[in-house]
This record gives C-alpha cells, sequence and structure tokens, in this order.
C-alpha cells in the first residue's frame, strides 16, 4: 500500500489553508484590536485553529505577526497592482491614480500595517522584520506609482514629486484611522491632481 503524494497533497493544502486563515486573522484583529489587544488565543479562536496547531506553527506572537507582516506585503502589493488595472487613460489619469493610491492607504490592510509599525518602534524583534519589509513595499509603491503617472524620473525634481504624491496619501491614509473626512480628502486630491499634473508637465529636462 503506497502512501506518496495522494496522501501528502491534501494534507500540504490543510496546512496552507491553516496557515492562510491565522494570517487573515491575524490581520483582522490587528486593525479590530490594534496590536496590544491581539494575542496568539484569540488569533487561534478567530481562525478556528487548536491552540496546539497555532503553535506549532507559530511558537510566539512575534513569529506569528512577523508572518502576518509577510502575508500583508504580498497581499497590499496583489491590491495595488489589481486596482490600477482599470484605470482610465487621458487627462483624468492623474486623479484616478491619486484615487487609487488614496484607497490603498486608508485600507484595513494599510491600518494594519500600520499597527505593526507603531509596534516595531519599540520592539528590535519586530523592528528588524518590519523594516525591510516596509522598505521593498515602499520601492514598489513607488515604481507601480512611477509607471501609472508615466513620470520621466530623469527630469530633475520628477522623483522628488512621485514620492511627495506618496507621502500626501500615506498622510491622508493615516488621518483617515482617526476621522473619516472622505469630503476633505477628495478636495486635497483635486488640487493635488492639478498641481501634480502641471508640475511633470514642466518638469525641466535634464541637461546632457
Amino acid at each position: 500500500m503506497t502512501t506518496g503524494p495522494a496522501t501528502r497533497v491534501p494534507q500540504e493544502e490543510r496546512t496552507r489553508a491553516m496557515r492562510a486563515r491565522l494570517l487573515d486573522a491575524t490581520v483582522e484583529l490587528l486593525v479590530e484590536r490594534g496590536f496590544g489587544g491581539t494575542t496568539t488565543t484569540l488569533v487561534s479562536e478567530r481562525a478556528g485553529v487548536s491552540r496546539g496547531a497555532q503553535l506549532h506553527h507559530f511558537p510566539s506572537k512575534n513569529a506569528l505577526v512577523v508572518a502576518a507582516v509577510e502575508h500583508l506585503t504580498r497581499v497590499r502589493g496583489s491590491e495595488l497592482e489589481a486596482a490600477a488595472v482599470d484605470l482610465p487613460t487621458g487627462p483624468r489619469r492623474t486623479r484616478a491614480v491619486l484615487e487609487v493610491l488614496g484607497d490603498h492607504f486608508s485600507s484595513p490592510v494599510f491600518t494594519a500595517a500600520l499597527e505593526l509599525w507603531v509596534a516595531a518602534r519599540t520592539d528590535q524583534a519586530l523592528l528588524a522584520a518590519v523594516a525591510p519589509l516596509e522598505q521593498r513595499v515602499g520601492r514598489e509603491v513607488h515604481r507601480l506609482t512611477v509607471e501609472l503617472l508615466g513620470a520621466d524620473e530623469s527630469r530633475p525634481g520628477v522623483r522628488e514629486l512621485v514620492q511627495a504624491t506618496l507621502d500626501l496619501v500615506r498622510g491622508l491614509g493615516l488621518a483617515a484611522t482617526i476621522t473619516d473626512d472622505a469630503r476633505r480628502r477628495a478636495r486635497i486630491l483635486d488640487q493635488w491632481s492639478a498641481t501634480l499634473d502641471a508640475a511633470l508637465r514642466d518638469a525641466p529636462q535634464e541637461s546632457a
């Protein structure tokens, strides 16, 4: 009687599904209760996973949260890429790009990541895991923003304009965790869209 891949594959699938439930539950609890209120017991209860199984894969809260950081990194990237697919062309594109970025930085996924940033400030082990991943996310979001805007970063000042755009939408996302002011955000993005279009259009060519 053989017990090869036919029996191993379902077990591997169950394990992946269980880990995914644990990571999703961790993200949900980070959003709902913050880092301090997220415990391994609550995570296992939310995920419907036994404590023993959870501890087998993630023996500590930090191990679980670090894995959730990596999970968040993938989710944030895929969500942003998916939202960018349906962007319009023409004069309304810049404003649409800003809306996609604004939604990204005010989503529950960003809120969960923000909880990790705050916790990592005073937790060196968590910081060691969070910092390089956030740097990678930052580079990818910057690259995608340049691509979506059709910005030429060889022109003086354009890279700084793109970074200022990301700093702006990130700041609006941070403000949204305190109060929901969609109309104010819309006015700011309207104005920045016009400013950004003019600045990108008028950016000087790099001298030879």
